[in-house]
This record gives C-alpha cells, sequence and structure tokens, in this order.
C-alpha cells in the first residue's frame, strides 16, 4: 500500500487556531482512513486531534503536509487539502 501526500498552504487568515482547527479535524476525523499532518520537519500529528493540530503553530501561509495510507487515501487528502487551503475562519 502507498502513501498518499499532499503539501497546501493554509488559506485561514488566523491560521489553524480555533474555528478553522475544529473544522479541519472533524473533517478529518469523519475520513475512513487515519490522517496525519506535519509542518516542515516536525514530527506528523494526528490530524484527527484538534489539540495536536494548534500545537503545529501553522500560521496563514505556513505550508503543511497531510499524509494518509489506505483505500481511499487519495480522494480523503484531495478534500482535506482543499479544505486546509480555503479560508475556515468564515461562518
Amino acid at each position: 500500500m502507498s502513501m498518499a501526500t499532499r503539501t497546501v498552504l493554509i488559506g485561514s487568515k488566523v491560521g489553524l487556531h480555533a474555528r478553522p482547527a475544529a473544522k479541519f479535524t472533524q473533517a478529518a476525523a469523519a475520513v475512513p482512513v487515519a490522517v496525519q499532518i506535519a509542518v516542515g520537519e516536525s514530527a506528523p500529528v494526528d490530524a484527527g486531534s484538534m489539540l495536536a493540530v494548534m500545537t503545529l503553530g501553522a500560521e496563514f501561509g505556513t505550508e503543511v503536509t497531510i499524509t494518509a495510507e489506505g483505500e481511499g487515501s487519495e480522494e480523503a487528502l484531495d478534500r482535506l487539502a482543499d479544505l486546509l487551503a480555503s479560508d475556515l475562519d468564515t461562518a
């Protein structure tokens, strides 16, 4: 099984804090594969954990890498990458 990877720039003006992090982690937890997210060379964290995602300190324009392995991972990462690139701080 191959690992799927996407690199994306954070599109939310406030970065991955509060509302954007909640929206992203809920979406990550809902996909059928385990997803991890990392900033730069830092160790990847569980993309479904709000606390873990917020500790990354990903600000607007930060490049993050999301990874997943297993059936459906390509589609899941496509959806999650689109979310991260958008402004999730809108109501």
